[in-house]
């Protein structure tokens, strides 16, 4: 499956984006997706999942303002991003993993397929 992260730009603290990862070649529902960031000089992190059957994860660092959707019609995966903070600032990259890995949704090395990233910038 090939992944595409868009909708990252330049956003003031307090604000608001919409992360789109758009899926192709296999059957998307069979997937579950996962978000992850990482900014300059430090590793890359969780963010959220959503399994093939919605059901979701997140980070303690953004729950109550990030939700995870998605749209299997559409074969795309949402991160709604809410009440950012310039410590949001990084760069996205999603993530999908076939639906019968059992492995934490945290886990990163359990992906096999990674979009190519969009960034995130939150002003102070």
């Amino acid at each position: 499956v090939q992944l595409q992260a868009s909708g990252g730009g330049l956003v003031q603290a307090g604000g608001s984006l919409r992360l789109s990862c758009a899926a192709s070649g296999r059957t998307f529902s069979n997937y579950a997706v996962g978000w992850f960031r990482q900014a300059p000089g430090k590793e890359r992190e969780f963010v959220a999942a959503i399994s093939w059957s919605g059901s979701t994860d997140y980070a303690d660092s953004v729950k109550g303002r990030f939700t995870v959707s998605r749209d299997n019609a559409k074969n795309t995966v949402y991160l709604e991003m809410n009440s950012l903070k310039p410590e949001d600032t990084a760069v996205y990259y999603c993530a999908a993993r076939d639906r019968t890995v059992r492995s934490a949704a945290s886990y990163a090395a359990s992906y096999n397929y990674w979009g190519q990233g969009t960034q995130v910038t939150v002003s102070s």
